[in-house]
């Protein structure tokens, strides 16, 4: 990608100040300096955000934990101001200064490569919450450092689990020694006055902090990583803002700031120190989320039970290189008023564990996922069980069946809902259309043939209650339709 060259807010601009550095050999040789400035989309207009410079075009299939932070008034395509990473079911790591210093009401757009061309995406919510690290002194505070943000989302994010991105901590100081190389991905501008949208990556080299005060500000190197080069070949920039820098697999860093003109250092939040180790207090853990080195799979991984019968399923498990652990089992996803018996409760990887799944008489028919969770000392591993209750739920044979869940929501004008279309019926793929809202659902995907889809629907800028109709068409000709509820307060 090209180096993303951070865009200088106005305010800094004017009260940059240029100053001297002497060369560590202690010649009388001055360098020059670079204005400082935080990558963040804060200026108005359509050279407001940017994308790395110098880099390549990538995509969310390859980096699945990366999302797009938006806000009103931003000025990246949709509003695109800001960079993140996927942490964990309703947590997202960015730069503090996402939150403080960029103004506007924010959300995030996941599954899109290219923001350039609206409805690409998978999946969009609003923000809940956030919280900024405590030492992180406010607006304008990216000069000190403390920047980095925790982020807690309104809606669950469709990214697994053993996908989400793993966050350095105190203990990981050897990912950010000199000379490693590192990954850096954002959104952001390709270069000072270009173009911006499309998700970028490119390659850093992590360098000593001494090394990198060529700007009006110091780079401290307890609290910031200076990573990439001195002669604007690749770095960050406008828009690539919290976006994260990957040594190893592991984010070491977020992005921060750097050269207005997106030519030189690209300075990161550091991760590698007590900092990271708040982030993953905040995210709900002193350990990455997901990765267990073990494996977790159900023998056999279906089941059919009438209501008020059990039946039983095989969980094995196998030890990872780090060798055998403890590993604590528990079941979600079952339906009223089934349960779920382990015996015995807890195992050593490579034993195996017999799961009762006991339904009552009043448990509905239906087809259920049930999430079986493995969790030990070097993470959590999950594998998902088909059970089948009664008929299954099942309409009569040809015809279309769609639910929705939820199946109303209410939001501000113009704000997005989301929902899961569920198909049950019908012969082959099955497409989905719908009506109302601002523009007409989304479904993602369109076209399914497990039967369902999640839905994101705008509502209308008008106040009050407006109807959403979803049609399902198989492969027949053969349709099914629900309405979902969308009020505008």
């Amino acid at each position: 990608m090209r180096k993303r060259q951070l865009a200088a807010a106005v305010t800094l601009a004017m009260a940059a100040v240029t100053v001297a550095i002497t060369t560590s050999a202690g010649a009388a040789q001055t360098e020059r300096i670079s204005i400082a400035a935080n990558p963040t989309a804060d200026l108005p207009g359509p050279d407001a955000s940017a994308q790395i410079v110098n880099g390549t075009k990538t995509t969310v299939k390859e980096h699945p934990f990366i999302i797009a932070g938006m806000r009103v008034g931003g000025g990246g395509p949709q509003g695109q101001s800001c960079t993140a990473s996927v942490v964990g079911k309703r947590k997202i790591i960015t730069a503090a200064h996402c939150m403080i210093d960029a103004v506007g009401d924010k959300s995030y757009i996941y599954g899109d490569d290219d923001l350039n061309t609206p409805g690409d995406e998978t999946f969009r919510t609003k923000l809940a919450s956030f919280k900024t690290h405590p030492n992180y002194s406010g607006n304008g505070g990216w000069k000190t450092g403390y920047d980095v943000a925790v982020v807690t989302t309104a809606d669950d994010l469709p990214v697994p689990e053993a996908q989400w991105a793993k966050v350095a901590g105190s203990g990981d100081t050897a990912l950010t020694a000199p000379g490693k190389s590192a990954l850096s991905l954002g959104y952001g501008k390709t270069s000072s006055s270009g173009g911006s949208g499309e998700l970028r990556k490119t390659t850093l080299p992590i360098n000593d902090p001494s090394g990198c005060n060529v700007f009006d500000i110091k780079v401290n190197g307890d609290l910031m990583v200076c990573s990439g080069f001195n002669d604007g070949r690749t770095a960050n920039c406008s828009g690539d803002s919290g976006g994260p820098l990957i040594v190893d697999g592991v984010i070491v860093g977020v992005s921060s700031w750097g050269s207005s003109k997106c030519d030189r250092y690209s300075i990161f939040g550091r991760l590698t120190n007590a900092m990271g180790d708040w982030a993953r207090g905040e995210i709900g853990g002193t350990t990455p989320p997901g990765d267990g080195t073990f494996s977790v799979a159900l023998s056999p991984a279906t089941g059919k039970v009438d209501a008020g019968k059990y039946l039983s399923t095989s969980v094995t498990t196998k030890a990872g290189d780090q060798g055998a652990e403890k590993l604590d089992l528990s079941a979600s996803g079952l339906p009223t008023g089934a349960t779920a018996t382990f015996q015995p409760a807890s195992v050593n990887s490579g034993d195996v564990a017999k799961l009762t799944l006991q339904t009552a008489a009043t448990t509905p028919s239906g087809t259920y996922k049930v999430t079986v969770t493995a969790k030990g000392t070097s993470g959590s591993k999950a594998a998902e069980y088909t059970l089948t209750v009664g008929d299954g739920g099942q309409p009569p044979t040809g015809s279309l069946k769609v639910t929705v869940a939820p199946n109303a929501a209410t939001v501000g004008p113009g704000g997005y809902a989301n929902a899961t279309v569920t198909i049950t019926g019908g012969t082959g793929a099955v497409k989905l259309t719908g009506t109302g809202g601002l523009s007409g659902p989304m479904f993602s995907p369109a076209t399914t043939s497990n039967g369902t889809s999640r839905m994101t629907v705008a509502g209308p800028y008008q106040r009050g209650t407006h109807k959403v109709t979803i049609t399902a068409t198989d492969s027949t000709g053969k349709t099914g339709s629900a309405e979902y509820t969308i009020t505008v307060r």
